[in-house]
């Protein structure tokens, strides 16, 4: 990597972020700077060549933002390409830019301490237009005060984007104090706290709403003894900030009927009544990208809407789900619930990561999520482009400084023994690479194969520490057999077709330098035709490292289970444990028949029974459902289609098959 981008690239996510509010035009040029760039490295793969592993949470991410570019494209194309519904459509379109955000800001290398430099801007920006506005007021505070401060744009626009500006920023005060740059810190704390305090004289209702939450996303960054106490702060603090509020607490009066409603409420509440009447129309595709402009003017013009609506508010819903859903329907609200809860729950699942810098990052895109869904309450901030702009730079540049610390993230070595586990038959085209990837993590590897007529055994022998030949008693018991003869305080099972990655060996021996569980899922990443599959059947976790003290495998003959003992603890790995599943499409029908027969003997066994051939069905399309849909196989592209189909047709063979157990035998004829 050349020095220039390292120092670019960071500038104008600073430039984008911290203008944001200064101009909105300064916020869209940095980020088509900066997409453009991402573009030129993704055409000449540079990432890639760096040996960059795409993470599957930022594919899920990407899938997110253009979804719902998507589905406003096929609102804009139903409803016949209106030029009102393009205006629209040119807004969200920007979303499709996530990706080639993503891939700059990777490239560049960008991490948590400069991510939290370019969200203080944010902040900086927001006090600056506060002092500038007083001084053009010759400093008459009273005067500033009397009006709703919005610096020139939509007060709404500059409360909401204030507030979480400065939250974000006192975010980053956490992160500069936890590792020890005080100066910064202070700062950080001093521009949040101050861009909070502006933020409050937008007198926007909706920042009172999201206050609370942002606050708490605080929490996690606190010692666990400090908790309680700053819940209680933040409790306080939320309900001072709403006493002393008098736009919320004649907003509360009126709500409860003691006072007639102001005017920006009422105008609100026919509008969502407007937007949900249009969605319960026509709730599949919805009116359209310019749908619900077209009908507020109608329902103005009819008399079925107050005037004032048609003087200020016919663009859109203010409610982002509901405006979606009058706009494109159940596609709508996906979309929507898609980009607001996906990144909210790639971000979440990191809150409380030992790596202060992912820690940090990981409250700072849950608090960007968080914040617009409660913006969106009473505001359609993804119809605004200064509102979509400035998510998507945010969080894309969030999401790549938090892959990015992931990585740097496990660097210590493992103190504990480890004993690899592998039991083989005529594996001789996978074991080589299985057992130099086990010794990446294992002091001792053991094999034991079930009479192989192929070269696996002489192979075994050269990089295993104990190579057997036994019988075949099942799954369960064969794997038991070989966790007997390990010696090790921990024990790793692989399958011969597994590989352990790099990525994943560097964290599996930085979690075993000081184990925080007791055992250890694994993620998948199948990987067959050519592709590595990140979802569907990669979506599964297997349980394969574990404390070997009082652990025992199932008897089962196949689809064996790890025992672990009551009460001990059982956490999931990031890394991928790269699963070649089968050879090509006829091993794949080859090995598919023998699962599902043998599954259907490990149910007869146990007593299971099924009566009729609705039941093998209904499983079997079950499993195409949770696999290609539910699992996001789709993502997977054909592969991820094919791997559905199949794993729905094991399914079904199974249960089909134990239906046939179930049968009389069939009379075997007295011949001629």
């Amino acid at each position: 990597m050349t020095r220039l981008p390292q120092i670019v690239l960071p500038a104008l996510l600073m430039t984008g972020l911290g203008g944001a509010l200064v101009s909105s035009s300064i916020l869209a040029g940095a980020t088509a700077l900066l997409a453009i760039a991402g573009i030129a490295l993704t055409v000449r793969k540079s990432l890639y060549r760096s040996g960059w592993e795409v993470p599957k949470e930022l594919r899920l991410l990407h899938f997110a933002f253009w979804f719902f570019a998507l589905v406003s494209f096929c609102s804009w194309a139903l409803e016949g390409f209106s030029y009102e519904g393009g205006k629209n459509l040119g807004t969200h379109a920007r979303l499709i830019l996530f990706w080639p955000l993503v891939v700059a800001l990777t490239y560049a290398g960008v991490r948590a301490r400069s991510t939290f430099l370019a969200l203080a801007l944010v902040s900086l920006s927001v006090i600056a237009m506060f002092l500038l506005a007083l001084a053009d007021r010759n400093g008459a505070l009273e005067k500033l005060l009397s009006i709703r401060f919005g610096a020139g744009i939509n007060p709404i626009s500059f409360g909401n984007i204030a507030l979480l500006g400065g939250m974000l920023t006192l975010t980053g005060g956490f992160f500069f104090a936890r590792t020890k740059r005080y100066a910064p810190a202070i700062l950080a704390f001093l521009l949040g706290l101050g861009a909070v305090i502006v933020s409050m004289l937008s007198e926007t209702r909706s920042n009172l709403v999201a206050l609370p939450f942002l606050l708490l996303l605080l929490l996690p960054l606190l010692a666990k003894k400090w908790r309680i106490a700053g819940a209680v702060v933040v409790a306080v603090l939320v309900i001072t900030t709403t006493v002393s509020s008098d736009r919320l607490s004649r907003s509360f009066d009126q709500l409860m009927g003691s006072e007639q409603l102001d005017k920006s409420l009422e105008i609100r509440l026919e509008l969502w009544g407007l937007a949900w009447d249009m969605f319960l129309e026509d709730p599949f595709t919805g009116a359209g990208m310019g749908g619900f402009t077209r009908g507020a003017e109608a329902a103005v013009a009819s008399g079925e809407l107050s005037q004032r609506v048609g003087e200020c508010c016919t663009g859109h819903a203010h409610n982002d789900l509901l405006n979606n859903a009058a706009m494109s329907g159940l596609p709508g609200i996906l979309s929507w619930a898609f980009l607001i809860f996906i990144p909210m729950a790639v971000f979440a699942r990191n809150l409380f990561n030992q790596h202060a810098p992912t820690a940090h990052i990981a409250v700072a895109g849950t608090m960007v999520s968080t914040g617009y869904l409660m913006f969106g309450l009473t505001e359609a901030t993804f119809d605004r482009s200064l509102f979509l702009t400035f998510y998507l730079l945010a969080t894309a540049g969030l999401a790549s400084a938090l892959f990015t610390e992931l990585r740097a993230s496990c660097y210590r070595q493992r103190t504990a023994k480890v004993s690899a586990t592998i039991i083989t038959m005529n594996e001789e085209d996978h074991i080589a690479d299985c057992l130099r990837s086990a010794r990446l993590v294992a002091d001792e590897i053991i094999v034991l194969d079930s009479g192989s007529s192929d070269r696996t055994v002489e192979i075994a022998r050269q990089y295993a520490d104990v190579v057997e030949v036994t019988d075949w008693p099942g799954f369960g018991i064969q794997k038991q057999r070989a966790l007997d003869k390990a010696t090790g305080d921990w024990v790793l099972s692989l399958d011969a077709d597994e590989r352990i990655t790099p990525e994943l060996a560097r964290e599996i021996n930085h979690h075993l330098a000081d184990p925080d569980a007791d055992a250890y899922k694994l993620p998948w990443a199948v990987t067959i035709y050519g592709k590595r599959l990140d979802f569907g059947r990669s979506g599964r976790a297997p349980l394969r490292l574990f404390r070997r003290e009082g652990v025992r495998f199932s008897d089962a003959l196949v689809h064996e289970r790890i025992l672990i003992p009551e009460g001990r603890k059982i956490r999931t790995l990031r890394g991928r444990l790269t699963h070649y599943t089968h050879r090509d499409f006829g091993h794949s029908l080859e090995k598919s028949a023998k699962y599902a027969w043998l599954g259907s003997l490990e149910k007869h066994r146990r007593g299971k029974k099924t009566r009729t051939m609705i039941y093998p069905t209904l499983r079997g399309l079950m499993t195409f459902i949770q696999v290609y849909f539910i699992r996001f196989g789709f993502l997977d592209g054909a592969v991820g289609y094919l791997t559905a189909v199949t794993y729905a047709q094991v399914t079904f063979n199974k249960y089909a098959g134990l239906w046939t157990l179930g049968r009389p035998s069939q009379d075997k004829g007295t011949g001629s």
